[in-house]
């Protein structure tokens, strides 16, 4: 997401700043290429079962790193006192990945 961007309207997503969120990076990237591999398997015509185990490859992969994100903001946002708000707006995007 470009700057300035926001999940919601009070929770803005981190900028790669720190080792964690580029971890978060290259994970994504990640999924993207694996992502390009299974639209070569669909294209290829692979066996159903194998287009199928890969993403849901991407989509574990997608969500680890929808969780890292919440987790590196969640203690972002305690260490530096946010106000009850934010952290309960985090908390509703946390709860909605499930």
């Amino acid at each position: 997401m470009m700057e300035g961007k926001t999940l919601t309207d009070d929770v803005t997503v981190p900028q790669p700043r720190d080792a964690e969120t580029t971890s978060v990076v290259n994970r994504v990237r990640r999924a993207q290429g694996q992502l390009g591999g299974v639209l070569r398997m669909i294209e290829d015509g692979r066996e159903l079962a194998d287009v199928v185990g890969q993403l849901k490859a991407v989509t574990r992969a997608l969500d680890k790193a929808a969780f890292a994100l919440l987790s590196n903001e969640l203690r972002r946002a305690h260490s530096d006192g946010d106000r009850p708000e934010q952290i309960e707006e985090l908390e509703k995007v946390f709860l909605s990945l499930s």
